[in-house]
């Protein structure tokens, strides 16, 4: 072998040693320090996903107890407008009976009313027709019987009280 194929030789496995010790160095970071961060790095990103899934599946069963929350507070709400339905329903036919019965009340008094208001009017009416009637009579009998008529017809009526008994 000559000496330059020595040398060209001694370059070439230098170069293959130097590769191979970098190689073994890379690794060996690699496995020192490298690997452990990225699996520690997975490690924590495995939890994170597992802490999210957790979250997710309290906030699907949370989810779901709102939901049957929700729906027994509509069925809640259901029965409230039916009880309050029937309870107007209750209190409007309360009010009409006794709006019906102070009706019935007010038209009973108002017929008692109106009855004596017709017997005060007859009882007026007859009066009036009784003061016209001897106002009447004065003025036709004023008019027919004179003096002398009315001398007989007063000593006629002195007589019937003499006979008269005691």
């Amino acid at each position: 072998m000559t000496q330059g194929s020595f040398y060209v030789q001694v370059a070439i496995w230098s170069q293959v040693a130097s590769a191979v010790f970098f190689v073994a160095v890379l690794v060996y970071i690699w496995a020192r320090w490298l690997q452990p961060m990225a699996l520690a790095a997975q490690a924590r990103s495995n939890e994170q996903v597992a802490e999210a899934e957790r979250h997710r599946d309290e906030a699907k069963a949370a989810l779901e107890t709102l939901r049957g929350e929700i729906a027994s507070a509509e069925h809640d709400a259901q029965l409230i407008r039916e009880r309050a339905r029937k309870h107007a329903q209750r209190v409007r036919q309360e009010a009409l009976e006794e709006t019906r019965v102070a009706g019935e009340r007010s038209l009973r008094s108002a017929e008692g009313e109106l009855a004596r208001a017709r017997e005060s009017a007859r009882t007026r009416l007859r009066a009036e027709y009784v003061r016209r009637a001897l106002l009447e009579a004065r003025d036709e009998a004023q008019r027919r019987i004179d003096a002398t008529a009315n001398g007989k017809i007063v000593e006629r009526f002195l007589a019937t009280l003499e006979k008269a008994p005691r």
